[in-house]
C-alpha cells in the first residue's frame, strides 16, 4: 500500500536542531554541553535496574596546568586556579574605536583581542602594527579588508558597509576548536552560560577562551598566554 501524503499545512516541521552550550565553572573547566536532553549511560542501572540517564558533557581545562589538554583532569584544584580576574590593569580599555575609510569603516575593540595577529598576517597594508592610526580602511580592497575582518577569532573586529554593521558569520558549524598554544576559538553562535562581561560591540557569534588560566578578562582570551609562553605539546 502506498502512503498518503498529508497536505502541507499538516506536515510537521523538522524541530530546530539544538546548539551545543559552553557552561563555565567557578574556579573549575569550562563544560561543554552538546544537548541538554539526558542520554543513557550504556552499562549504568539503579537497584531497581532501571537505566539511568544524565546530560552528556566534556569538561575543558581553563587552568593551564592539565596534563590531558585539553580535558580537565583535575588540576585546577591542585593549582588554586581561580575564575576571577585580578584587580589589576587589564589589557586595554573596552572601548570601540571606528576607523573610516572610503566605502568601509572598521571597528576595534583592543579589550577583546586574543592577539592571534589573523589581521596582521593577512593584510598588514591596512593593519599596521606600530602606527597611528593603526588601522588604514583604505590601504586595501573593500573586498580584501573585509575577508580578513572575517578571520578574526575573538569578536575584536567588525566592519560596516552603507551604514550596516556586520559582526557575525552565517553558515558555519558549531565548533570549538583548540589552537596550538592558545585559547578555545568558538564559531557560529555557541551559547556561554551565564556570562555577562562581554566587550562593546563583541560578537556572540563568535569569540575566544582562555585555557592558558592567566588571562585577566576570564572567561575570555585577552592574549595573556603569549606572556606565559603557554605550551600544549598535544594540540
Amino acid at each position: 500500500m502506498i502512503a498518503e501524503v498529508p497536505p502541507s499545512s499538516e506536515r510537521k516541521s523538522p524541530a530546530p536542531e539544538e546548539k551545543p552550550k559552553i557552561m563555565p565553572v567557578s574556579n573549575g573547566p569550562l563544560y561543554l554541553i552538546n544537548s541538554q536532553a539526558p542520554q543513557i549511560i550504556e552499562n549504568l542501572k539503579n537497584s531497581r535496574e532501571e537505566p539511568i540517564s544524565k546530560i552528556v558533557s566534556v569538561a575543558l581545562c581553563r587552568c593551564g596546568g592539565s596534563k590531558d589538554e585539553p580535558f580537565c583532569d583535575g588540576s585546577h584544584r591542585s593549582l588554586g586556579f581561580s575564575s576571577e580576574n585580578k584587580n589589576v590593569p587589564q589589557t586595554g580599555e573596552d572601548k570601540r574605536k571606528d576607523y573610516v575609510g572610503k566605502g568601509i569603516t572598521v571597528h576595534d575593540n583592543r579589550r577583546i583581542c586574543s592577539h592571534s595577529a589573523e589581521c596582521i598576517r593577512n593584510l598588514e597594508s591596512v593593519f599596521r602594527l606600530g602606527q597611528r592610526p593603526w588601522i588604514n580602511p583604505n590601504g586595501a580592497s573593500i573586498e580584501s579588508v573585509i575577508e580578513t575582518v572575517k578571520k578574526c577569532p575573538s569578536g575584536a573586529l567588525s566592519y560596516s558597509t552603507d551604514d550596516i554593521e556586520y559582526r557575525d558569520q552565517e553558515d558555519r558549524k558549531p565548533l570549538v576548536i583548540v589552537e596550538k598554544n592558545g585559547p578555545y576559538r568558538v564559531q557560529a553562535g555557541i551559547e556561554l552560560v551565564g556570562i555577562n562581561n562581554w566587550g562593546k560591540g563583541a560578537s556572540k557569534e563568535h569569540y575566544t577562551l582562555c585555557r592558558c588560566g592567566a588571562s585577566n578578562n576570564k572567561p575570555f582570551c585577552d592574549g595573556s598566554h603569549l606572556q606565559i609562553r603557554f605550551k600544549d605539546d598535544k594540540n
